[in-house]
């Protein structure tokens, strides 16, 4: 497939580099000569240095055959225009863009989605197929987080219906030293699956026999309401968090505020006096508090010892990671922390921080889903983009499908790849080896390598669509 990416920044770079691995045609759109350079050293790739949305500089990218378009540059309106151009010049099939100002978010109907309209002719304003907000997703992300206590990372598929859930098992958790068919006798009633096990960074393919050890990082799958039943084997219960401190009233802290403010105890702390005033005027429930969180005084007279989640949002990496570690020195039970650059992300996840969240992740596997080939629904990036989970949907009959018809312990799964769960007709089936796979059915996947994305690919082309 040939794609144009616009933007070299953190979320454009990352998205090329998983891209260029794939054996797709990618092409970079940048101002910035240096960025380019550094990527083009690094990774399979064309780079244009210009002005995004300027048509001189998509046609020199090759915008007249370019199957997607791509824009997540620091700009709304050079993405937007960008994807304009594309579309009514270059009559570019899928136009993909990044907006993060909630001003264009709120107002939806200047924007068509391909797939919920009728008349595609009718520009009523911008033409842009896919509308991605990272603070949207970032924030959806966070309150999974908040509302299963102990999880690092929940992620759901078929509209919720089964959720996959990342969790650290913990002394004390009763399946904690047992081998993992120890659960299905403890927990009779209760189907799940565990996909992968991650023990010092080294993926394990699940057997039954496998035991689970302390520290382990489990992935597992399981229907939504199964979910918490399942966390209470991997560690000591956790109790439901009340009191919620967010860190930072820009887009996310505000959206996560917004969000939270009617379930929770839910206090923000900006600095910038305007903002702090935006902020009380918008917010009905929450607190908001005018400071800066690196001062300790504040957050001991605010009770931080008490704060059952301090979420760090600023923009800025430092501020983020001191104030969660102060925070957590002062007794914060738990803390989340936005993190932009992915190089910290490793440093830092796992000690004092106990959860370190980069947009740049939460992002790609939303973009991803619009590019893999077959049917899928739904991609999510795991383990800092070396896993992925992915949703696709089965076609065909047994003649023309590689998985339809088959059980599950007939097909082929390229190497370190476990089918999860099937949903079929709203109906969560937990994979096992004697079920078959019918036609439409939701199959969530799990790859501890996603090198080998293209294989699983494979097995569900069957009547093509990119999205």
């Amino acid at each position: 497939m040939k794609i144009l990416i616009l933007g070299a920044g953190q979320v454009g770079g990352t998205l090329a580099e998983n891209l260029a691995n794939e054996a797709n045609d990618i092409t970079i759109i940048d101002s910035d000569g240096a960025r380019l350079r550094e990527l083009q050293d690094r990774l399979d790739i064309r780079t244009v240095q210009g002005a995004a949305s300027y048509p001189t500089a998509l046609r020199q990218a090759g915008a007249e055959d370019a199957d997607m378009l791509i824009a997540v540059t620091n700009s709304d309106e050079t993405n937007m225009v960008a994807c304009q151009v594309a579309k009514l010049l270059y009559k570019t099939p899928t136009t993909i863009c990044r907006v993060r100002a909630n001003a264009y978010l709120a107002k939806s109907e200047l924007f068509y989605q391909r797939d919920q309209t009728k008349d595609l002719d009718s520009l009523r304003g911008f033409p842009i197929d896919v509308l991605i907000s990272p603070e949207h997703l970032v924030t959806k992300h966070i309150t999974r987080l908040i509302e299963n206590p102990g999880a690092l990372q929940v992620l759901e598929f078929s509209k919720g219906l089964t959720r996959l859930v990342a969790i650290r098992a913990t002394r004390g958790g009763p399946l904690v030293g047992h081998e993992l068919s120890y659960l299905r006798t403890h927990m009779p009633k209760i189907d799940t699956r565990v996909a992968a096990i991650f023990r010092k960074d080294r993926a394990i393919m699940p057997e039954g026999n496998t035991v689970i050890e302390d520290g382990d990082e489990v992935f597992f799958i399981a229907a939504g309401d199964h979910i918490k039943s399942v966390m209470s084997e991997l560690q000591p219960l956790v109790k439901p968090y009340k009191r919620i401190f967010i860190c930072g009233g820009g887009n996310i802290g505000q959206r996560l505020a917004h969000t939270l403010e009617n379930r929770y105890q839910v206090k923000l702390l900006e600095r910038d006096h305007e903002r702090c005033v935006m902020l009380s005027e918008n917010l009905r429930k929450t607190v908001v508090l005018e400071g800066n969180a690196a001062n300790k005084d504040i957050l001991l007279e605010e009770n931080i010892e008490n704060t059952d989640v301090f979420c760090a949002v600023t923009n800025d990496d430092e501020a983020n990671i001191m104030a969660s570690l102060l925070a957590k020195r002062l007794g914060a039970r738990k803390v989340l922390t936005l993190i932009n650059n992915p190089d910290y992300v490793d440093l830092i996840q796992g000690g004092d921080i106990d959860v370190a969240i980069s947009p740049q992740q939460t992002t790609i596997g939303s973009l991803l889903t619009h590019v893999r080939r077959g049917d899928v629904v739904n991609v999510h990036s795991l383990r800092r983009g070396a896993a992925e989970a992915i949703e696709a949907i089965a076609h065909g009959d047994h003649r023309s499908s590689k998985v339809v018809g088959k059980r599950l312990d007939e097909i082929n799964l390229p190497e370190g790849t476990t089918i999860g769960a099937i949903v079929r007709r709203n109906e969560v089936l937990i994979a096992h080896d004697h079920l078959r796979i019918q036609p439409d059915d939701h199959v969530i996947l799990f790859l501890v390598d996603k090198t080998r994305i293209r294989d699983v690919e494979k097995l569900f082309q069957v009547g093509l669509t990119f999205f």
